[in-house]
């Protein structure tokens, strides 16, 4: 496999993994205010990335179709948001936020938190690997610049994410070596997925415009059932916007700069 490819898939289990590792430089728990910024950014980011990474190469890579362009882009959207509402409805889930609250064993707590993290890294995965997918059997919508862009937006996210994961195991009393190594693994996933997908190019290339908004239409759902409610809440609510923002702004930037 193409060298270039591998170094993308890895890049957002990259930014994962430091992430986790920021469990051993910060203390045992990130603060609300931190937390709202670090959840805003990685909002900002998927937005912009949905956007500019997937839903205007989807409906380029369908111009073909005329006034009805829009159709692969609004299909797949739909079918992405659905699909991660099934999983959600039947998987153990909580909002990261919920980690302290509930008579809960502290083992069933860190199962579905790391369950649901891992979850929401699968699409993202996949949506790498699609992009990819695209860049190597040559579609013109898809550069790899373009691929570079969503899989460095996907890495900065990703960091905050890690974060997020790592501390709330930490102040549950888990060990900061075994902390990390549950932060790594819920980023895993993502390489995985898309090795999968680019495995599958083949079937996938054909439909490639509806995996392209499939993968944003997931993301999507990420930002507005998770991130947003958690950047939203409390009196600091504005600095989880203002975050948001920049993190919209450094996607696009490397979307339109890097593609």
């Amino acid at each position: 496999m193409n060298k270039d490819v591998i170094i993308g898939l890895l890049i957002p289990f990259i930014g994962t993994s430091l992430g986790s590792a920021m469990v051993f430089l910060l203390k045992d728990k990130i603060s609300d205010m931190v937390q709202r910024v670090l959840t805003g950014f990685a909002a900002g980011v998927m937005v912009a990335a949905s956007f500019w990474s997937l839903l205007q190469p989807s409906i380029e890579d369908a111009s073909e179709m005329g006034k009805f362009a829009f159709v692969p882009a609004a299909v797949g959207f739909a079918v992405g948001i659905g699909f991660l509402l099934f999983l959600d409805d039947v998987t153990p889930h909580m909002h990261m936020d919920n980690m302290s609250d509930g008579p809960e064993s502290q083992l069933k707590r860190t199962t579905k938190l790391i369950l649901a993290v891992t979850l929401h890294n699968i699409p993202e995965g996949m949506a790498v690997g699609v992009v990819y997918a695209g860049w190597i059997t040559g579609q013109a919508s898809v550069s790899a610049a373009g691929a570079l862009a969503l899989s460095l937006g996907i890495a900065i996210q990703n960091f905050p994410e890690g974060a997020i994961v790592s501390m709330p195991l930490r102040a549950e009393g888990m060990s900061k070596p075994k902390t990390f190594i549950y932060g790594v693994l819920s980023g895993i996933v993502e390489p995985i997925a898309g090795l999968v997908t680019i495995a599958a190019a083949s079937m996938v290339i054909p439909v490639l415009p509806y995996f392209l908004a499939f993968a944003a239409g997931a993301m999507m759902y990420v930002v507005v059932e998770e991130l947003i409610p958690e950047m939203s809440e409390g009196k600091h609510s504005n600095v989880g916007t203002i975050a948001f923002s920049a993190g919209f702004i450094v996607m696009m930037i490397l979307d339109v700069a890097l593609g």
